[in-house]
């Protein structure tokens, strides 16, 4: 979910066992071959999740609005350690992440290229949010944004979110059980009832054909 530089990324099977690698370029073909992925949910301590908006250099999705980060594990890398490793790369700040669930999804982007991933998924609290730098290659702008207001602009406007951004809220119920209480307070505010009723819309927009499962 990068610029599609020289980059090599971890190719898996269906249990998500590593099976090898392969170039960034050739993964993210309209055919691409599934291998492995993050995308981190950040939030600050009112319960705002930091949203950013792709460059417009990306290839894939430019100028959509994502989660915090998106990226890839390399070789060696858990979830959390890669992600730990991105999120300063991209936003200038550091932070604890702990993993929540991980899903699998196949979704083309016009007829330029495609994901096929297995997303693991990450959640972090920003101490020092005014700390936060962009590296504009990456990201555009930021926001910070509360439940309420992102599920109503998403139902409303599907278009300008990233798929696997939509997919990461959704399948927020089926998080970790044992994550600390700092994060169980938070998602308590996002985990609605009407949380999949409302996004399975949304995910209509981008996966016709219901491309997606969370992984166990």
């Amino acid at each position: 979910m990068n610029d599609l530089d020289t980059e090599y990324l971890i190719l898996v099977d269906k249990n998500d066992t590593p099976i090898g690698t392969e170039e960034k370029i050739k993964c993210h073909l309209p055919n691409g071959k599934l291998h492995r992925a993050f995308t981190i949910l950040l939030f600050n301590k009112d319960g705002k999740l930091l949203l950013t908006r792709r460059s417009q250099s990306k290839m894939l999705w430019p100028g959509d609005w994502d989660g915090t980060v998106a990226s890839h594990p390399r070789q060696s890398e858990t979830y959390v350690s890669s992600a730990e490793r991105r999120l300063p790369e991209e936003i200038g700040v550091s932070c604890k992440l702990d993993y929540l669930f991980k899903f699998e999804y196949h979704v083309p982007y016009k007829n330029i290229g495609s994901e096929n991933e297995i997303c693991g998924t990450l959640i972090g609290v920003v101490k020092e949010p005014m700390k936060i730098k962009l590296v504009k290659e990456e990201i555009d702008t930021i926001k910070w944004i509360s439940f309420d207001e992102l599920l109503e602009d998403i139902e409303k406007n599907p278009c300008i979110y990233c798929p696997w951004m939509i997919l990461a809220l959704y399948f927020l119920p089926e998080s970790e059980t044992n994550i600390l209480p700092e994060y169980r307070s938070i998602l308590n505010a996002w985990i609605k009832d009407d949380i999949k009723q409302i996004l399975e819309k949304s995910l209509q927009y981008h996966f016709p054909d219901k491309n997606w499962e969370l992984k166990r």
